[in-house]
């Protein structure tokens, strides 16, 4: 551990007391909030007027362009099927095509909304504060992580904020959920040996819920309500976060200056991936995501929207008007909302503060999923959330923009299964054109047989047009980065960025239709009643079994199969128009386990390609972080026995004990069948090795959280002599 230290200002390790696990409580009352009620009274009077400018015109481009060019696509889509009779089928194709064109077309008003923004504005950031007054709590919720890895980034973070000379103003807090009683413990262990390296004038603390209720908004609820008091912002940070001192600094500057601002959010970019799959990601984050987030940003004004890390908060405000109500009934639409992020944004505007972001701030980083499996697992949940929003879009006194973000997030996975409904009609209805014979004799007169027909030239000037409109934000990210000097050389240069960008557009039009085909499967079984839950996400590096890649998307490769078949059987024209879709399913497997490849992602990288300037040029607390991390994970803290952890040591153990909730007397009459079960191991097992090694996870966290099961537990011996049989 000496490699942790030899930069710290203090020499040998410093005690911790048990007392300073986390500061004294400082209460703030959080009341849950009504969908269904609010009067206008109730919103707060502006404090800084001349800050509150509605950007109507850009609004004006954005929805009023994207609707003429959505009527433009209706136009010629009725012309397409305007040929002979317009069946039902025709109709509904019809439908299909308007609702999906119309989200591609807000999304290029927006995008070259944004586009037009950053080439006027070239990329100016906000400027850094030199001096602060208030107090800031810089927070991150974890849950079931690698300690060495969460713990790393905050210590990288905090030793860069120290270095500015404004430290003072915050103070960090671990605020655990984590269930699993190894990582419990190591967490613990992690927390003490940072507090070791860093002196008693770090003000880094540590807290763990025994029950993880409500989830992550639970979690930041529980420090609001219990600390939150002592603190005018909170800075929210996600386990896999990074952010510079100068992007902390910048937004608590922004937060200070700015006294209508309830939340100011930045936009985290993807850092520190290397497998195929999220180097596409990471690419495509970097080089097209600040088109997206300018146009975003710019028509959204002061009425945006939150995306539950890397943004500061203002904590009484937060309190006031963001205690998270659950929607009656059960899950997957009732209960716990779990996109809670949008939500609270929703509710501190409808108050009467200001949420915005800050495109070009720069400094925020976050990790993405390795690999499409694990983006699906999480896309899962988000799926979930977001449709859950579909209840929440009309509560009383939301404003519109608002509503629009939420049904964009609707949309955005209502959009998979309303594509594939499109070309399953369109699949039908060319099948019928080849091979159902024509009705000679109707109910109507007729002259000619009503042949179900399309107009083919149109067709295909309209097929061009939405894929122009589709990939537009793409070229419009790719010219900025040609256009920046600085981008484009810590890219590898303007070949490689134009080389990467169609790399990247051919490796997401392959992926395409594997999350097509999931995300449609996701929202059929949330219509149908399957709830999600919550499981931690998979952050490292690193493959999926093969037997449980085939087993996840040999479905989709049947699906695939069939399609191709089908294509062929109607017409080979049609098979080489749909290529991009049979391909992406046809290679479904070994997309998915390509994805998850390290060697492919580094092959990438040493061929130039995907770079991204954060990659070339690393900030300085992304690369300390990592060193951590690599540091903290030799330690072996990870992977270590929790049981054994606590029985080996006596002064962990003692510290442990201390940080535990108040004792709870025991209710007679009342047993707890894991704690009973847990003591009965503990009193038949020879030694502490037996002991862990009988002991399920359940009656594990039961005896960690019993100082009584822990003294029975301290009392036997590591290891028992071989028993004479």
């Amino acid at each position: 551990m000496d490699a942790l230290t030899e930069d710290q200002p203090h020499a040998g390790p410093t005690p911790v007391a048990a007392d300073h696990c986390m500061p004294p409580p400082a209460l703030l009352p959080m009341p849950t909030q009504s969908l269904r009620q609010f009067a206008a009274h109730e919103r707060r009077k502006r404090q800084a007027p001349d800050l509150w400018r509605t950007p109507w015109f850009s609004r004006l481009f954005v929805f009023g362009g994207g609707l003429a060019l959505t009527a433009y696509g209706a136009s010629e889509m009725y012309g397409v099927v305007n040929i002979g009779a317009i069946t039902t089928l025709k109709w509904a194709l019809l439908v299909l095509f308007v609702a999906n064109f119309s989200w591609i077309a807000i999304a290029f008003t927006s995008g070259l909304l944004g586009f037009g923004w950053l080439l006027a504005r070239g990329g100016a950031r906000p400027s850094v504060p030199r001096t602060l007054k208030a107090r800031t709590a810089i927070v991150m919720p974890i849950y079931n992580e690698a300690p060495s890895r969460v713990f790393g980034a905050m210590q990288a973070i905090f030793e860069e904020v120290e270095a500015s000379g404004l430290g003072a103003h915050f103070d960090w807090f671990f605020l655990s959920d984590t269930t699993n009683p190894d990582v419990w413990i190591a967490e613990e262990r992690a927390f003490i040996a940072m507090r070791r390296r860093l002196g008693p004038q770090a003000r880094i603390f540590y807290r763990r819920r025994p029950k993880n209720t409500s989830r992550k908004a639970g979690n930041i609820g529980d420090f609001v309500t219990t600390w939150g008091g002592a603190y005018e912002h909170m800075l929210v940070l996600d386990a896999d976060s990074l952010m510079t001192a100068e992007a902390i600094l910048c937004l608590t500057g922004a937060m200070e200056a700015d006294p209508d601002a309830g939340v100011i959010q930045s936009l985290p970019l993807i850092i520190n991936r290397n497998t195929m799959f999220a180097r596409v990601q990471q690419f495509a984050a970097r080089i097209y995501g600040p088109v997206i987030a300018a146009g975003l940003a710019v028509w959204s004004g002061r009425d945006g929207n939150y995306w539950g890390h890397n943004a500061i908060i203002r904590t009484k405000a937060f309190a006031d008007h963001c205690g998270m109500p659950d929607l009656p009934g059960r899950p997957p639409f009732g209960g716990h909302i779990l996109s809670h992020d949008f939500v609270e944004a929703a509710l501190i505007r409808r108050a009467g503060y200001a949420v915005y972001m800050l495109p070009t701030l720069g400094g925020s980083f976050e990790e993405s999923p390795p690999s499409l499996i694990d983006l699906a697992a999480r896309d899962r949940r988000w799926c979930q959330g977001n449709l859950q929003h579909s209840r929440v879009i009309l509560a009383k006194g939301l404003k519109l923009a608002t509503r629009q973000h939420f049904a964009t997030g609707i949309m955005g996975y209502l959009a998979s299964p309303l594509w594939m409904a499109q070309l399953i009609v369109g699949l039908v209805l060319v099948f019928q054109s080849a091979y159902i014979r024509p009705e000679y004799f109707t109910n109507e007169f007729r002259l000619f047989p009503a042949w179900p027909r399309f107009d083919a030239e149109r067709a295909l000037a309209l097929f061009g047009l939405t894929m122009a409109v589709l990939l537009a934000p793409k070229l419009m990210g790719l010219l900025i980065a040609l256009f920046d000097k600085a981008t484009r050389d810590s890219s590898g240069g303007g070949p490689r960025l134009v080389v990467s960008a169609l790399v990247e557009t051919i490796m997401s039009a392959l992926f395409a239709p594997v999350m097509m085909v999931i995300q449609t499967g996701a929202v059929m079984q949330i219509v149908f009643g399957r709830d999600t839950g919550w499981s931690p996400q998979r952050r490292d590096d690193g493959s999926i079994p093969f037997s449980s890649i085939v087993r996840r998307h040999r479905s989709h490769v049947a699906l695939g199969f069939v399609t191709l078949i089908a294509g062929l059987l109607i017409s080979p024209s049609l098979v080489a128009w749909m290529s991009p879709t049979i391909a992406g399913l046809i290679l479904a497997i070994f997309l998915s386990w390509g994805s998850g490849m390290l060697s492919l992602g580094l092959s990438l990288k040493a061929m130039g390609l995907l770079l991204t300037p954060e990659e070339t040029s690393p900030p300085p607390v992304a690369l300390r972080a990592n060193a951590l991390a690599e540091e903290l994970a030799r330690a072996g803290l990870d992977e270590a026995d929790g049981v054994l952890a606590i029985h080996g040591d006596a002064e962990f153990r003692a510290l442990h004990e201390a940080f535990l909730p108040p004792f709870k007397p025991h209710v007679r009459g009342v047993v707890d069948p894991d704690r009973a079960v847990a003591e009965a191991k503990l009193n038949d097992a020879d030694s502490a090795l037996e002991a862990s090694r009988w002991l399920r996870p359940k009656e594990r966290n039961v005896v960690l959280q019993d100082r009584a099961l822990i003294a029975l537990l301290a009392r036997l011996p590591a290891t028992a002599p071989p028993r004479n049989e």
